[in-house]
């Protein structure tokens, strides 16, 4: 294949991806029945064998927070509901509650649950695999219950078990996972890759470096266009988030700041100052995207919807979709450069 042959299949390949709902690296990777097998029996110290115990019934057209789910599947009564999160987030519990609820209408039909008899169903278990820059623990639970906005108790809980796959971290797991270190060891080398190049060539040669390594070699060689493709994507989106949420916080924090320490003559410097801090860094979580933009964060959002128009070879409306803003934003940002 000519270099221009596989340019093409490359950009092609990227229009594929994009419409199919923005599958991940790792969803591809955990869909196949042998490798999600290996995954559980790492996480359970279990040692099933024959993948055909294992029923996939990942829900194809749910699709939450911007995206699609990665895998979920029932084994030995189990019903496990397995995520990869690139990017933290706290609303995982809340995700998982209405991935839950669709599996379990799904699996019970029309069965009366009026019934006098009991209707069993099977025990869930909601796994999610994290390799985002914020420093986390080697693992650590989100429940469901620090959402409530009254800080009650409530009569509905459910606990996310989250584990740190950033290389280097839980690595009895990663020895026993082949493919999680397969997994593990590209992102790394994408993100090492990064801080010296651009994201294509970052990318490509992650790619190459694993095969020679024999890291995911048979995955890789068989869908080199494809990974390279969901992967610059991937970035894109996960370095446009992290952007617009860190200089919102700043920007938040300094407006709290200043609100706290005028507050401060009447109702104590100290207490405004805190009170300002905790209102600023709210206000930068949840309203950074408007508030908190800077000039800088104008240049990345048109850099990036720019990039996906022309890696993925999409509309404005399609692009500015992709990356998680809107064509009037993109405009807005276009005018200010």
């Amino acid at each position: 294949m000519t270099k221009e042959m596989q340019e093409q299949a490359t950009v092609e390949q990227g229009k594929c991806v994009y419409r199919t709902y923005k599958d991940r690296v790792f969803r591809i990777l955990f869909n196949d029945k042998e490798r999600l097998l290996e995954l559980y029996n790492a996480l359970n110290g279990t040692n099933y064998e024959n993948a055909e115990e294992l029923t996939v019934n990942t829900l194809e057209n749910a699709i939450y927070i911007n995206m699609k789910n990665d895998v979920s599947f029932i084994i030995d009564h189990n019903m496990c509901l397995y995520e990869h999160q690139s990017t933290f987030s706290p609303n995982m519990p809340l995700r998982g509650l209405l991935y839950f609820a669709d599996l379990y209408k799904k699996q019970l039909g029309g069965k009366d649950l009026s019934a006098r008899s009991l209707v069993k169903i099977p025990t869930p278990y909601y796994v999610v695999f994290y390799n985002g820059l914020e420093k986390k623990d080697e693992e650590f639970v989100q429940k469901l219950s620090d959402s409530f906005e009254n800080g009650g108790e409530g009569c509905i809980e459910l606990k996310v078990r989250a584990i740190n796959i950033n290389f280097g971290h839980n690595r009895k797991l990663l020895e026993k996972c082949k493919t999680l270190y397969g997994y593990a060891y590209f992102v790394a080398e994408v993100r090492k890759n990064l801080e010296s190049m651009e994201l294509q060539l970052a990318v490509e040669l992650a790619v190459e470096e694993c095969i020679r390594k024999d890291i995911l070699k048979e995955f890789l060689q068989a869908q080199r266009d494809e990974v390279i493709a969901m992967s610059i994507y991937e970035y894109n989106e996960e370095y446009v988030r992290q952007s617009f949420f860190e200089d919102g916080e700043r920007a938040g924090y300094g407006k709290g700041k200043a609100d706290g320490e005028k507050a401060g003559y009447g109702k104590g410097k100290a207490d405004g100052e805190k009170a300002g801090y905790g209102k600023g860094k709210a206000d930068g979580e949840s309203a950074g995207y408007g508030k908190g933009r800077s000039d800088g964060d104008n240049d990345r959002l048109v850099k990036s919807v720019e990039s996906a128009m022309e890696n993925f070879k999409i509309d404005l409306r399609r692009a500015c979709e992709g990356i998680g803003t809107t064509v009037e934003e993109y405009r807005k940002a276009k005018e200010k450069q």
